[in-house]
C-alpha cells in the first residue's frame, strides 16, 4: 500500500516520475485537501517538441485526471535568452516572427493530451513573455537581483557543466534562472500555482523559484521532477541515430512514431508502458511479464497505446497494419512515410537520389555505404548499381519502396 494518500503523488511516484521534490510529504497533504495548480515550461526553440519532452506533457495529464489544474507555460520570454541546461554552447537566436510561429506549432502535441478550458481542472495555456517583456532592465535587478548570490549560482549544474568543460556561458544565459524563478512567482500570484514540475537538469532552476515565491512573497510552494529518461542500453529518450523523435505529425509520420515505440528494448517496455500510457499498472504488470518473442506483444500494445494518444486510433491501426505487410507479409503499407517526386517514372531520376530526400539516409555517401552491406533495398530487393534509375516499372501500386535495412522504409510516388 502506498504511503502517498493523494491521487496525484501516489499515481506520480507509483507510475515512476519521481526523481526529486522539496517536501513530498507536504505536498501529498496539500493535494488532498483539493484541487492545486502546477506548471512546466516549455521552450518555443523548434517547430515540435520530442519525445524526450513527452514525460513532462503526460505529467501535467496525471495532474489533471487526479483533479488538478495544469498550466502549460509557454517560453516566449525565456526562448529569447535560451536555457544552458544540459547543453555545451549556446542556442541560436531566435526572432520574435520564428518564436511565435514554433509556439504556435508545438501546441500541436498539448491539444490531444491534455483539455484547456475554463473548468477548475482545465488547463491553462500561458506565455512568459506576457509578464517578463514588461520588466525594464534596472527595475527587473532591483526587484529581483538582491534574491539572487553569484556564489548560490555557481554551484547549480546548468552552470558547473559549462565551465567544467570549459565552454563559455554568456552572461545572457546566466540570467535564464532568474527569468525561470520569476515566472513561478508570476503564476503564483496570478493563479495560485503552487507546484512547479520538470525534467531532473532543472532542478536548480526551479529551487530558484521556490525560494523567490518564499522570500518575496512568503509562499510555500513545491518543486517535483523527473528523472532523465534514457533507455536500458543508455541512450537519451526521444534521439536516435536517425534524428529526434518528434512529436507533430509533420515532422514526424504517425507510422515512424508508432515504430519507435514498436522498436523499444526489451527491458524498458514496463516502465514505458508506466510513463507514456494510461494503462492500469496491473495490466502492465502482466504485459511486463510477457518474455521471450510474446514481449513483442507489449511491444505492439506501446506502440499502440501511445500512438492512439498522440495522433488518434485510426492512425495507430493503421499504423500496425502497415506494419504487419510490411514486415509479415512483404507488402507495401499504406501508412509508410511518403515523398512525391517529379519526373520519377521518367528514367531520369537516380534511386540513391530518392533514399536522401526521402530522409533514409544523410548523404549519397551514406547510401553507398548501406549498399556494401546490402541493406538498401528497392521494393525489397538489393540495390547494387549506384547509378540505377527509378522508371515506370518500379511502380508498384503507384509507388517505389525504399528500404533501409529491415525496419526503415519509405514510398516514392510520382507528383
Amino acid at each position: 500500500m502506498s504511503e502517498y494518500k493523494s491521487d496525484l503523488v501516489r499515481t506520480l511516484v507509483e507510475r515512476g516520475y519521481h526523481f526529486q521534490s522539496t517536501d513530498l510529504h507536504a505536498l501529498d497533504e496539500r493535494a488532498q485537501k483539493g484541487p492545486i495548480t502546477g506548471y512546466i515550461g516549455f521552450d518555443a526553440t523548434a517547430s515540435s517538441l520530442h519525445v524526450g519532452s513527452l514525460v513532462q506533457i503526460m505529467m501535467l495529464r496525471v495532474m489533471q485526471k487526479t483533479g488538478h489544474r495544469p498550466i502549460a507555460l509557454m517560453g516566449g520570454g525565456t526562448t529569447k535568452i535560451g536555457d544552458p541546461s544540459g547543453k555545451d554552447k549556446s542556442r541560436s537566436m531566435l526572432t520574435e516572427g520564428q518564436i511565435e510561429a514554433n509556439k504556435q506549432s508545438i501546441l500541436k502535441a498539448f491539444r490531444p493530451l491534455i483539455d484547456f478550458g475554463d473548468g477548475p481542472t482545465d488547463a491553462i495555456l500561458c506565455d512568459n513573455d506576457e509578464w517578463l517583456s514588461e520588466f525594464g532592465y534596472i527595475d527587473f535587478l532591483r526587484k529581483f537581483g538582491p534574491h539572487f548570490t553569484i556564489n548560490r549560482m555557481m554551484t547549480f549544474e546548468s552552470v558547473k557543466l559549462r565551465l567544467d568543460r570549459e565552454q563559455p556561458l554568456t552572461f545572457l544565459e546566466f540570467n535564464y534562472m532568474l527569468l525561470q524563478a520569476v515566472d513561478f512567482l508570476e503564476l503564483n500570484r496570478r493563479y495560485d500555482c503552487t507546484l512547479q514540475l520538470g525534467g531532473g537538469d532543472q532542478w536548480g532552476n526551479i529551487i530558484n523559484g521556490v525560494e523567490l515565491c518564499r522570500r518575496v512573497d512568503q509562499q510555500e510552494v513545491h518543486a517535483f521532477t523527473t528523472p532523465l529518461i534514457t533507455t536500458a542500453s543508455g541512450a537519451k529518450m526521444g534521439k536516435t541515430a536517425d534524428g529526434a523523435i518528434w512529436l507533430n505529425a509533420d515532422m514526424l509520420s504517425p507510422y515512424e512514431y508508432w515504430q519507435f515505440w514498436r522498436n523499444t528494448e526489451d527491458a524498458d517496455v514496463g516502465r514505458f508502458l508506466k510513463l507514456f500510457t494510461d494503462l492500469p499498472l496491473d495490466e502492465i504488470a502482466k504485459l511486463e511479464a510477457l518474455d521471450g518473442a510474446a514481449i513483442n506483444e507489449a511491444k505492439v500494445r506501446l506502440a499502440n497505446e501511445t500512438t492512439a494518444m498522440m495522433h488518434g486510433a485510426d492512425a495507430a491501426r493503421e499504423a500496425e497494419e502497415t506494419a504487419k505487410q510490411t514486415f509479415a507479409q512483404g507488402k507495401t503499407g499504406a501508412a509508410l512515410p511518403t515523398v512525391e517526386f517529379e519526373g520519377l517514372d521518367s528514367g531520369e531520376v537516380g534511386l540513391i537520389g530518392l533514399f536522401v530526400e526521402a530522409g533514409l539516409a544523410g548523404s549519397n555517401g551514406e547510401v553507398r555505404r548501406h549498399m556494401k552491406s546490402g541493406a538498401a533495398k528497392v521494393n525489397d530487393e538489393p540495390l547494387t548499381d549506384p547509378y540505377a534509375k527509378a522508371s515506370a516499372d518500379l511502380l508498384i501500386d503507384g509507388a517505389i519502396k525504399l528500404s533501409v535495412g529491415k525496419k526503415r522504409h519509405a514510398l516514392a510516388k510520382p507528383v
